[in-house]
């Protein structure tokens, strides 16, 4: 199945204020309203569709205390879209929505959809670095920091979903979406869709069924840098911190976490490992160390040895 990633996420929020200022200060832009409905994109397109949770236009609320509706994945054409729904039809309602997208639910009991991608293609710079012994990447007098420099989202990266079975969830999107197993935390799989080399587009972890969702949301930006300083900026801004910064282990991505009101976190990533088929998954036990490769504790410090002005000698 080719499946590029994640498309669009739908939510009925319980603050839709709250809910519009998180995602205008995150950095995301906001392209589309339709009544209640508001939309935010990242530069390629990929986004989140939030309105009120008494909206009737939105998609039955499942049986949990999250407040998404719809996971919509991306597909590369119609071809694609014929095999999920050939797939799924063997055992499970499907439904062709107007706009030719399919509906249907997983085995999590998640609603989610499949369209054909209407992601940009991004032709952008990743960061650059200096390093002894290596050809310059940032030339003379280039600099690395640019102040003010506004930071926005390149694509959403992948998701982590809360769901009632673990297993059944993984064989569900390993054996009949395509899904590969790119490394297991504590047991739960980090899963790469078909379309793409990304470390992982879902990290499915077991919890309890009334929870069951979205547990965070990544978006990946140029590099390290500008998880910093976006973060940095989300802070200043009044958002709380959850976890981060810091570098994971697994998928070597650098994050960021925050704390939302739409009822899960949203994380500033970067630099995540690209897989292929050749790769052979590592398996870890659930413990901190194996979840960060190294965490950088963000705290406000006085260093400077004075108050007020400095003053001139003599």
């Amino acid at each position: 199945m080719n499946i590029l990633g994640i498309e669009k996420l739908i939510f009925g929020v319980n603050d839709l204020d709250a809910s519009v200022r998180f995602m205008q200060d995150f950095g995301l832009n906001e392209v589309e309203t339709q009544g209640s409905a508001r939309y935010f994109e990242a530069l390629d397109g990929s986004g989140i569709l939030v309105t009120a949770a008494d909206d009737a236009s939105l998609p039955q609320k499942i049986e949990s205390i999250s407040q998404l509706r719809k996971i919509i994945y991306a597909v590369a054409d119609q071809a694609a879209l014929n095999a999920i729904q050939a797939e799924l039809a063997k055992d499970r309602s499907v439904n062709v929505l107007a706009d030719g997208s399919l509906e249907t639910q997983d085995d999590a009991g998640l609603n989610i959809g499949f369209q054909i991608s209407k992601r940009r293609e991004l032709d952008l710079a990743a960061e650059k670095i200096n390093a002894p012994g290596a050809p310059y990447q940032r030339q003379l007098n280039e600099l690395g920091v640019k102040e003010g420099e506004k930071i926005t989202p390149r694509t959403i990266a992948h998701l982590a979903v809360f769901v009632p079975d673990a297993a059944q969830a993984e064989a569900f999107y390993v054996n009949r979406l395509g899904f590969r197993v790119s490394d297991r935390l504590g047991g739960g799989p980090f899963l790469r869709a078909g379309g793409t080399t990304d470390h992982h587009t879902l990290f499915l972890i077991q919890a309890p069924a009334h929870i069951k969702g979205v547990e965070h949301i990544s978006f990946h930006l140029a590099g390290p840098s500008e998880v910093m300083a976006a973060g940095n900026r989300f802070l200043k801004l009044g958002h709380e911190s959850f976890w981060g910064p810091g570098r994971h282990g697994l998928g070597s991505n650098w994050f960021w976490y925050f704390d939302g009101p739409l009822g899960c976190r949203f994380e500033y990533d970067a630099d995540m490992d690209q897989l292929d088929e050749h790769w052979t998954p590592r398996e870890l036990p659930l413990h901190e160390d194996n979840a960060q490769a190294y965490l950088l504790e963000f705290k406000t410090k006085n260093w400077a040895p004075f108050n007020g002005p400095v003053k001139k000698a003599g």
